[in-house]
């Protein structure tokens, strides 16, 4: 399952700029996972500060 992020999310941008496929975009409230695009690498869970990424 392609990785998701929570309302934990504090917009930092760290998981953005470490996605290898850039799959991570900025939305309204949060930052957002592209699931199509997502190759469940875990880089954005590993650099996330507050832990927002979850696999599934």
């Amino acid at each position: 399952m392609a990785y998701k992020i929570s309302d934990e999310c504090i917009k930092c941008g760290a998981c953005a700029g470490a996605c290898p496929v850039s799959c991570i975009t900025e939305g309204e409230n949060q930052y957002v996972i592209d699931e199509e695009k997502c190759i469940e690498c875990g880089t954005c869970a590993g650099i996330c500060p507050v832990g927002a990424p979850k696999n599934g």
